[in-house]
């Protein structure tokens, strides 16, 4: 089978009600993402930002998969399907998708603020003050905040340039290192971008523009490969 390698981003769950902070100014659900999504935040006021990815988790745990995130998951039917996602819901497994790699972590997971490989699910459960580890440090959500390095970006690197065809979803390709990704791909294969908008950082000759929401674009992009290159 053809190896398809998708990179969906926030645009991806806006569909299921999942709103991006970048949708509002830089505000998230009314919140400076610099008082709650950062290691500073997070020393300065733990409480604050726990409550916050707490009301995340919930809204996410209550989400429900749209059709864009169902058709990735019919994709595999007929494709070999890696999804690389900034997401950090877990929308894509729900829908049943079953090779995704998160860049930014997953919000129904936590980990040790001390070492980040003692991770635990934790489904839509809050994580509190005093909530620890086995190491004894705080919980924290597992999540990628900014300023912090993105652990499965050299995973993502290897991947891409396995691709025989390229989606990208819901992304605006600006937020590096993710938006890096597209450049390792190889220049002659079928490229695809999903997006209402027109994403600033590739050439129009290289791709095909789906100008749509993700949930209405991805069943389209997903119906025209099973019947073009499904058996090619």
């Amino acid at each position: 089978m053809k190896k398809v390698v998708v990179l969906t981003g926030a645009g991806m769950s806006a569909d299921s009600g999942l709103k991006t902070f970048r949708e509002s100014g830089g505000l998230w659900e009314g919140h400076d993402v610099g008082k709650v999504a950062t290691p500073q935040a997070w020393r300065k006021d733990p409480e604050k930002v726990l409550k916050f990815y707490n009301a995340r988790r919930q809204q996410a745990h209550k989400a429900e998969p749209n059709e864009g995130h169902k058709a990735l998951a019919r994709l595999e039917e007929k494709f070999d399907v890696t999804i690389i996602t900034q997401n950090v819901d877990s929308l894509h497994e729900r829908a049943g998708s079953s090779d995704v790699l998160h860049l930014h972590g997953q919000l129904s997971k936590a980990r040790s603020s001390e070492d980040a490989s003692l991770i635990y699910d934790i489904g839509g459960d809050p994580i509190e003050l005093g909530d620890t580890a086995d190491d004894g440090a705080q919980l924290r959500p597992h999540v990628v905040w900014f300023g912090e390095g993105v652990p499965n970006m050299e995973k993502a690197v290897q991947i891409v340039p396995l691709a025989e065809i390229l989606i990208v979803i819901g992304t605006s390709l600006v937020v590096y290192p993710a938006a890096s990704l597209t450049d390792y791909a190889r220049s002659s294969i079928p490229k695809f971008i999903i997006d209402p908008n027109k994403p600033e950082l590739y050439d129009d000759s290289d791709w095909e523009h789906f100008e749509e929401r993700a949930a209405v674009g991805t069943p389209k992009l997903v119906d025209q490969l099973i019947q073009n290159h499904a058996n090619s």
